[in-house]
């Protein structure tokens, strides 16, 4: 493992930031710290930086323990939501900085400095200040500058959440070709689902100050563990054991053993199958249409049932229909709303 964190544990008074946090960051590896505010994520990272210091808990490179060792020492590059862009700073003289105070020859400076602005295609911006430029170009420099060290590891801390939706979208793709390009293992704390599905190599799922699941996006989407990390990675329709053996027991063949209140049915929507039928025994209570997908809402024998499908939909509110949803669709979780204690 190139970056560890081991039985990290934080506590401010009686509040629990992290309990017995273990993870792991392999070299190249794009990781996402995904949870609601208030889970840990953020102190995670900031333990990682050097920046809070842990209760009990070791954090290691490649083998040495980095926990005594003091933030401007560990050789990380960190990029926050404000940018903290030197305002009185060009934009060459803020992503030259940390080379600046290395002593770093300015010939150096000056040719790695054009290289990261080509880098981040802004390369005519060198002269400019911050305020001269929008919210997206700020982040871009400020990754640049995190970035020109040569960091052993990049930490992202929300750096996307204060940037309107396209521009979110499209610096995402930029940091992602970014990271792979330079192999830079990277940890990035989000609140936004889609963004760590999109970027990560891995998710880490917290709530609670503790590790709920953790996978490839691939793996947390399609077999969450817990009814948190269900219904936390996009939306789930989630349905008690008791309904599915009443309705639809052919769901129930890969239920685990165990009391109908330990485990329930997590179906994701675009795994439904829906068609117009007269005598159908489900009816549609309202369409959206969200331009690249229609979500219809259904009142069905499960319940309140929400379903998602692609291409034209002429369904309205109020007609009858059929609900088709294949074993293999259901996923069994455990009961646990918060996901802590599965």
């Amino acid at each position: 493992m190139y970056l560890t964190v081991s039985n990290a544990t934080k506590h401010y008074g009686q509040f629990t930031a992290l309990d017995d946090v273990s993870i792991s960051i392999e070299q190249g590896e794009f990781v996402c710290l995904l949870g609601p505010s208030g889970c840990g994520k953020t102190t995670l990272l900031r333990t990682i930086a050097g920046l809070t210091e842990i209760d009990s808990g070791e954090v290691s490179l490649q083998g040495k323990p980095l926990t005594k060792v003091p933030a401007r020492q560990r050789g990380f590059g960190i990029v926050f939501q404000s940018y903290s862009l030197f305002p009185n700073m060009t934009v060459a003289e803020n992503i030259g900085y940390g080379l600046t105070i290395r002593k770093t020859p300015q010939a150096q400076i000056d040719e790695r400095v054009e290289e990261l602005l080509e880098t981040i295609s802004l390369p005519q911006v060198g002269g400019k200040y911050p305020g001269q430029l929008s919210g997206g170009q700020q982040q871009r420099v400020a990754i640049a500058r995190a970035i020109a060290v040569d960091p052993s590891v990049l930490l992202l801390d929300e750096p996307l959440s204060a940037l309107d939706a396209k521009v979110r979208a499209s610096l995402r793709i930029e940091i992602r070709h970014l990271q792979k390009k330079l192999g830079i293992p990277t940890l990035m704390v989000t609140h936004d689902q889609e963004e760590a599905l999109e970027l990560a190599d891995k998710i880490i799922c917290m709530n609670h100050g503790v590790v709920v699941q953790a996978g490839t996006p691939k793996e947390l989407y399609q077999n969450p563990k817990t009814r948190f990390v269900a219904d936390f990675m996009g939306t789930s329709n989630l349905i008690p054991t008791a309904r599915i053996r009443d309705e639809m027991p052919v769901l129930l063949t890969a239920r685990p053993d165990g009391p109908d209140d330990a485990y329930i049915a997590s179906i994701r929507p675009e795994q439904i199958a829906i068609s117009a039928r007269e005598d159908g025994t489900s009816t549609v209570l309202s369409t959206g249409f969200l331009g690249n997908l229609n979500r219809i809402e259904v009142d069905s024998p499960l319940g309140e049932i929400l379903v998602e499908t692609h291409g034209p939909c002429d369904l309205r509110q109020g007609q009858r229909v059929s609900l088709e949803i294949l074993a293999e669709a259901c996923h069994w979780v455990a009961n646990d709303e918060d996901g802590v204690n599965p």
